[in-house]
């Protein structure tokens, strides 16, 4: 199954997310950010089923929660910067 990663600055951001997401029916993860995902080596990100990104991504804008990037993963299993 192809899964999108949000991935955040802090653990609250990402804590308020998994929340909001969770309380709204969308299956979320909340996971330390891969290395090669971030930078500066630091952050969290939620692990989003590709079916319920859409829904997501509305949710996060409406409530103002601050997310870094998204990452896609492609057929080849190998992930894809995308925009939201």
């Amino acid at each position: 199954m192809k899964h999108y990663f949000i991935t955040f600055r802090s653990i609250t951001f990402a804590q308020r997310a998994e929340q909001l997401l969770s309380r709204s029916g969308v299956g979320c993860t909340l996971q330390r950010t891969p290395r090669w995902m971030e930078e500066q080596g630091c952050g969290y990100a939620l692990r989003i089923r590709t079916k319920d990104i859409r829904q997501a991504g509305e949710q996060l804008r409406q409530a103002k929660v601050p997310l870094r990037r998204v990452y896609w993963q492609k057929d080849d299993g190998m992930f894809e910067e995308v925009d939201l």
